[in-house]
């Protein structure tokens, strides 16, 4: 009997898959990291091939535990967004690199269609900005450089990495859901369809592209672990979070924070616009019927300690840092902007660069560690601005990922941001969403909110900094800001 769900969990800097009983209870998890490719400043590449075996390997250790396929009533894929993978139709093996969303080498490109006053228009289609985050500029780029996929032809295929995966596990199958298309800045966010205009734009040619589809249904199956299992669930990580986080109805939000962190708050079957620099996404699509969200996007979160650990030698493991955090009364004076990536919302700088001010002699290694961590409450705060700014400011802030394990952090966001903070007992909530989808898509639930029990217990963090302390923190961020932006 079919009893469990299994999801694929693609992420930056690891892949794995999850096992999960129809109540939500995780029965296990197998996961491998990821190479991350730097060839050049700016530049972040992923071996797809690599992203498939791991992938796979996971999956098959999830599809054991499970006691064998026809154990498995759906699977579930949530992706890294934006990353951007080419590969033969003819053979299924990739064709070059993956491009990741972090990658910036499509900068000047989307400077020189800033200045040709193409973005209003495209924000206009796509609720998007011209910046290299987003995939349409990374494939216009690929195809006028790598030459082997021009002469690929017809053999060719584009897709984000859940398209990808799709492709490997049923042996052809060519599709993208609507959240994943809808961060290409290819897609016509109000129709749900390939534009053409914006492939014109980009030189991006519709036949290399998936067809677009719901986030929870039957799409296909695997027969690679011994018998059929179908494929149910497909979003992007920040929408399987924010599903997984019960998000459903207009105002709720979350934020994730794992490599990046990212804040969705629901706006219904509403389209948002954003007078505030922020993003308008598919939040899901069931049924044909889209489901929106505002967006902010921060590049650089959980990414920030792994560099600190494994680049500058400040920590010996991540969870070091709530430690050193707690180990001096405040920060010392010291501030870290953490544009290693350049600068997400809503600033949108890819030309900025990371600093540390504000550092004397008194200043030791856990002044610069807190400062990293202060610095994940500081844009949110940011973005919290943003979204006021735009007409949906923020009651409550719903949190999961990673760092969100870290209660200093939890609680330093309360208090920066003087709202509740919100963490489940299991935050890994980007799972839990394609679980529920999957769920939704395999005929289990019958609908999200249905599946929202899967989410389970909760704690709740509430602000308890004074006013004053508060405003000295703020402002103290915004000059480190204002040095960084020029």
């Amino acid at each position: 009997m079919a009893e469990t769900i299994l999801v694929i969990d693609e992420g930056t800097t690891s892949t794995r898959a999850m096992l999960f009983a129809l109540e939500g209870r995780c029965l296990g998890c197998a996961q491998r990291e990821l190479t991350q490719h730097y060839p050049a400043p700016g530049l972040v590449e992923h071996d797809a091939a690599e992203i498939w075996q791991r992938t796979l390997e996971c999956t098959r250790e999830m599809v054991d535990l499970a006691g064998g396929a026809e154990r498995v009533a759906a699977i579930g894929i949530t992706n890294q967004r934006e990353t951007i993978v080419f590969w033969d139709k003819n053979t299924g093996e990739p064709l070059a690199p993956a491009i990741v969303w972090q990658d910036r080498r499509t900068a000047d490109l989307c400077a020189a269609l800033k200045e040709q006053s193409h973005e209003p228009a495209v924000q206009a289609k796509t609720g998007l900005l011209l910046d290299p985050y987003f995939s349409a500029s990374k494939i216009g780029w690929a195809l006028g450089n790598w030459p082997q996929l021009r002469e690929a032809g017809d053999r060719l295929a584009v897709g984000t990495v859940e398209s990808w995966l799709v492709w490997k596990l049923t042996g052809g199958l060519h599709i993208t859901d609507a959240t994943n298309a809808s961060r290409t800045a290819l897609m016509a966010i109000g129709s749900g369809g390939w534009d053409d205009g914006l492939l014109a734009l980009f030189g991006v040619p519709r036949g290399v592209l998936p067809e677009i589809v719901d986030c929870a249904g039957r799409f296909g199956e695997t027969n690679l672990f011994g018998a059929a299992i179908p494929i149910c669930g497909l979003a992007g990580d920040q929408q399987a979070a924010t599903i997984g986080q019960a998000c459903l109805e207009p105002g709720d939000t979350k934020a994730t924070y794992g490599t990046g962190a990212f804040v969705l708050t629901a706006t219904g079957t509403a389209l948002p616009t954003s007078r505030n620099r922020l993003l308008a996404t598919v939040a899901w699509q069931l049924g044909g019927q889209r489901h929106y969200a505002l967006e902010g996007s921060v590049f650089v979160a959980g990414s920030l300690i792994k560099w600190l650990r494994d680049d500058l030698g400040m920590l010996a493991s991540a969870g070091e840092s709530e430690a050193l955090a707690r180990s001096v009364p405040d920060n010392g004076g010291v501030y870290l902007v953490p544009a290693l990536s350049g600068l997400g919302a809503p600033w949108w700088r890819p030309d900025a660069r990371g600093a540390i001010s504000g550092l004397s002699f008194s200043a030791r290694r856990a002044h610069i560690v807190r400062a990293a961590l202060e610095a994940q409450a500081h844009q949110t705060h940011d973005l919290k601005t943003a979204f006021a700014g735009d007409g949906c400011d923020w009651t409550r802030l719903r949190i999961d990922g990673g760092m969100a394990a870290n209660d200093w952090l939890a609680q330093d966001l309360a208090d920066m941001l003087d709202v509740e903070v919100e963490r489940p007992a299991f935050v890994e909530t980007t799972a839990i969403g394609a679980a529920m989808l999957a769920g939704v898509g395999a005929g289990l639930f019958n609908s999200l909110a249905d599946a929202a029990a899967l989410r389970g217990e909760t704690r709740v963090f509430r602000p308890g900094l004074g006013e004053n302390q508060r405003q000295a923190r703020l402002d103290g961020w915004s000059q480190a800001m204002q040095a960084v932006l020029g």
